[in-house]
């Protein structure tokens, strides 16, 4: 039979298939062969034994999920304080695995006006990039949670977002059945406590989500220094308008990204978190363990 994994927990592996779960274990050979299953992955087993991992179209290794389609970048707009960076990071990360990306705004409602104002405006500047984003007043109204819900339907679709940011709150608003742990923000290190300890796929009205354990860093720049302008979707548009091909938007004449960029047509802070993330690429050593 083929199915996919929903829930990996002391080596065993919840698989569904035919609209059910059944439990299995990993052949022998597994680790022999270095083949290690995880969430998300697209199986075939027999007899309460996995018999093969099929090829993934993507693995994300934080959260460690395999062939998802879109992703929930649960994004708080304060406690903790809203990082640009730290979102386009994310960004970042599933434009290279080809990940659809939605941009939800968490706890918009303990905003004052001027600082909700002030996240409009950013929530503006990554729509008119082209993504979904979500950052009504009340986050969780239902109005919202309504559009939210539409574009995962059928889709394998994974929460991110650092820790503390609210993505265990935002599925128990999408599914109450689940009645998943919620944590406070601890005050004293400005840090979120985990409260999400594995990871499995949960059947939320035709969408399986991944409730995954929160971070509050995304390291992984695993692309060349050429890629890098490509992942991001307003500098891909224009770079054919810049006179040099291949051009890198930095130092180079008659760039289009940077004349975007002196009349307001793109973001400073995308531009300055490109350029960040240029640097990090350049400077970092090489990975030799690939």
């Amino acid at each position: 039979m083929k199915g996919i994994i929903q829930q990996s927990l002391s080596g065993f592996y919840d698989v569904i298939a035919d609209g059910k779960i059944y439990r299995t274990r990993g052949r022998g050979n597994f680790r022999k062969k270095k083949i290690k299953p995880v969430v998300g992955d697209q199986v075939e087993f027999s007899d309460g034994y996995l018999l093969k991992v099929l090829p993934r179209k993507n693995q994300m290794v934080r959260p460690p999920v395999a062939n998802i389609t879109m992703a929930v970048v649960v994004t708080a707009a304060i406690q903790p304080t809203f990082s640009p960076n730290l979102l386009d990071r994310q960004l970042v990360g599933l434009e290279e695995q080809g990940i659809t990306p939605l941009i939800f705004f968490s706890k918009t409602d303990l905003l004052n006006d001027d600082q909700y104002d002030h996240i409009q405006k950013v929530a503006a500047g990554y729509s008119q990039i082209g993504y979904q984003v979500f950052a009504d007043r009340q986050p969780f109204a239902n109005d919202q949670l309504s559009r939210l819900q539409k574009p995962l339907v059928g889709q394998v679709v994974t929460m991110m977002g650092q820790t503390g940011a609210g993505k265990s709150t935002l599925l128990n608003h999408l599914a109450p059945e689940l009645d998943l742990a919620t944590g406070e923000i601890s005050q004293a290190l400005k840090r979120g406590r985990h409260t999400t300890r594995k990871v499995s796929l949960l059947n939320v009205n035709g969408a399986l989500i991944a409730d995954t354990p929160g971070f509050s860093s995304y390291e992984a720049f695993d692309m060349t220094a050429e890629e890098l302008p490509n992942l991001f979707p307003e500098m891909r548009r224009l770079a054919p308008e810049c006179k040099f091909r291949g051009c890198l938007h930095l130092k180079e004449p008659r760039c289009a990204v940077k004349n975007a960029l002196d009349h307001g047509i793109i973001m400073k802070s995308r531009y300055d978190d490109y350029v960040q993330f240029h640097d990090i690429i350049v400077n970092q050593k090489p990975n030799y363990k690939k």
